[in-house]
């Protein structure tokens, strides 16, 4: 794990206990700081109390004396604008942060290393796991972490080989940024932002302004790799120092032909290999072994995973789409083609009320399936434009698709919604489609 003793004698609360907090509650006490931890679930807490015993406080902070700690360690997925715990920490003068934090404070003390920081709406998945994938590719030591994989402070760190000295590839949502305050990248990534995560910013503008912090904590000289379009209507590097290096995404040239590189294909992974290219070149890769880890990159589970093909029927698996303006891209990989339809199994929980972010590639869709609490109102706003059927559940839309799909065909679920309505998560959904698409290509009912 990640330890530093810039945290010995230390005080932190901890609060929420699932896999990342649990991590910074170990590498923390690692550390020789002393550590106050909570979960509003009982058994993460007896978790914490089978392992360390009395070596943690189970406390709450919303209501424990927190004055003299020197933070609250809290999980991303606390919403900061509702949780009485934003104003039981400025009650007790005491700053929140998150673990991407305690990252970034425990760097002096690492072996030599550099970071990759990639945020964005959409993409940032799997332009981490791309960037990760080169420098592997290249020998260079690197890890992913953040929003993806394993817990950054539960790793190992670091050490450099005869390649260079370590990367860190972080992959980093809005709501770690809000709880980051001195990550200097050396190379920052945003790849485009549009609306979304309203109900925690009230609005799109401090959404973006959330975003564009990760520039403002980069050291002059370090690498900003921006959207064009993001900097001209978002001014996103607004809080980068004057005069910082920036590239625009758009204006990077790929090394070798995109039609050679499966798991990247479409405009959208263009955009993300163009990211990702820009990264590593900057961290010294020649363009022979970019292209060579572009051919041989594998992609990401629920996002444009290709799962199964069928009778020349070709099934994907996009359930990370849980936004209109993330399903457009996988859309748009598949233009019309007198021997390629897609069949489109959409809906779930909304987040909005449009698909408008979609509307743009209607033309490329031959059907459109509408499941979840979205169905109605999806329908309502397909049927003017594609063939509907309101198959309310995946299996009875996986069934139709199915029943008139021809060789060529592709059978899309980009549901353009979260997955709550009907499942645990979105991987629990994408689990669910691969298993449903498994047994009714080969006869068998839901």
């Amino acid at each position: 794990m990640i330890t530093s003793r810039a945290f010995a004698g230390k005080r932190y609360a901890v609060l929420g206990l699932a896999r990342t907090g649990l991590a910074a509650v170990r590498a923390l006490l690692a550390s020789g700081a002393e550590v106050t931890a909570w979960d509003s679930r009982e058994e993460p807490r007896g978790a914490i109390t089978a392992e360390f015993g009395e070596r943690v406080l189970l406390a709450d902070p919303v209501t424990a004396d927190l004055a003299g700690y020197d933070g609250i360690v809290v999980s991303p997925g606390v919403p900061l604008n509702r949780h009485p715990i934003s104003d039981a920490a400025a009650r007790c003068g005491v700053p929140l942060i998150g673990d991407i934090e305690i990252f970034a404070q425990a760097r002096p003390s690492m072996p030599d290393h550099r970071v990759v920081g990639i945020t964005g709406t959409n993409g940032k998945s799997t332009t981490t796991a791309l960037v990760h994938h080169l420098l592997q590719v290249a020998g260079v030591p690197s890890l992913m972490g953040g929003n993806i994989g394993l817990p950054i402070l539960g790793q190992k760190p670091l050490e450099p080989n005869d390649k260079g000295p370590g990367v860190y590839v972080l992959e980093l949502s809005s709501y770690q940024i809000d709880l980051t305050q001195r990550l200097d990248c050396e190379v920052a990534v945003l790849l485009n932002v549009t609306p979304d995560h309203l109900d925690r910013y009230g609005t799109f503008e401090a959404y973006a302004a959330s975003k564009a912090r990760l520039f403002g904590m980069q050291a002059i000289g370090n690498l900003a790799i921006v959207d064009y379009r993001a900097e001209m209507d978002e001014d996103i590097l607004r809080f980068a120092p004057e005069g910082q290096p920036f590239q625009f995404i758009d204006g990077v040239e790929l090394p070798g032909d995109q039609s050679e590189w499966p798991s990247l294909q479409g405009p959208h992974n263009r955009s993300n290999a163009a990211a990702a290219v820009a990264t590593v070149r900057h961290l010294g890769l020649d363009d022979a072994v970019i292209e060579a880890g572009l051919k041989t990159f594998k992609g990401l589970p629920h996002r444009m995973e290709r799962v199964a093909e069928a009778h020349g029927v070709l099934f994907i698996n996009d359930s990370k789409a849980t936004n209109p303006a993330s399903a457009a891209p996988a859309l748009a990989a598949f233009p019309p083609h007198p021997d390629r339809r897609i069949h489109w199994i959409v809906g779930g929980l909304p987040k909005g009320d449009d698909l408008d972010e979609c509307k743009p590639f209607f033309g490329n869709v031959s059907a459109a399936y509408v499941i979840g609490d979205a169905g109605p109102r999806f329908a309502e706003l397909l049927e003017p434009y594609v063939p509907v059927r309101r198959s309310e559940m995946m299996c009875e839309a996986i069934r139709q698709a199915i029943e008139v799909a021809k060789p060529g065909d592709v059978v899309l679920l980009s549901p353009a919604c979260a997955s709550f309505d009907q499942f645990r998560d979105f991987e629990a959904r994408g689990d669910a489609f691969r298993q449903l698409v498994g047994a009714l290509v080969t006869g068998e009912s839901c």
